[in-house]
């Protein structure tokens, strides 16, 4: 509860501050900064801030990581596949597009499950897999299906 008064005390209720979430999840140093030069990736971290939400978002992202919801999933693929401290970032960028979402739209926030998740990300990789193989040209048979 206290997580929660803290990024409102912060960010406000009013959400016409930014024009997106692209712009406010920026102010919150939770937004990828990519400097390129000469199409290059210079640098790739976010940005530095002493915003108090900033910190907020991430106390949630850590402890999300322990939930059986969508986000906790999210949370531990994205530290399986890039390590804690990317996930954790990853997770709090989340979470505050959704934050920005229910207050810009008042509307509330239906977690789809972990389960859902979980079959949405196997579906996903099962496309990706598919689309590898046909720019190989190699024909898989799959045993019973038809």
């Amino acid at each position: 509860m206290v997580t929660v008064q803290i990024i409102v005390s912060e960010i406000g209720v009013d959400m016409s501050r930014w024009k997106s979430v692209k712009q406010f999840t920026s102010w919150l140093g939770l937004a990828p900064n990519n400097e390129k030069s000469g199409g290059k990736v210079i640098r790739s971290q976010t940005k530095k801030t002493t915003n108090r939400a900033n910190q907020a978002f991430r106390l949630v992202a850590r402890a999300v990581s322990r939930s059986r919801s969508a986000l906790g999933g999210y949370y531990r693929r994205m530290r399986a596949k890039h390590g804690a401290g990317k996930a954790n970032v990853a997770t709090a960028h989340k979470v505050a597009r959704r934050v920005y979402h229910m207050l810009k739209y008042r509307e509330e926030y239906k977690d789809p499950g972990l389960e859902r998740y979980e079959a949405q990300s196997r579906e996903r990789a099962i496309k990706n897999l598919k689309r590898k193989v046909k720019g190989l040209g190699v024909i898989v048979v799959v045993p019973g299906a038809a």
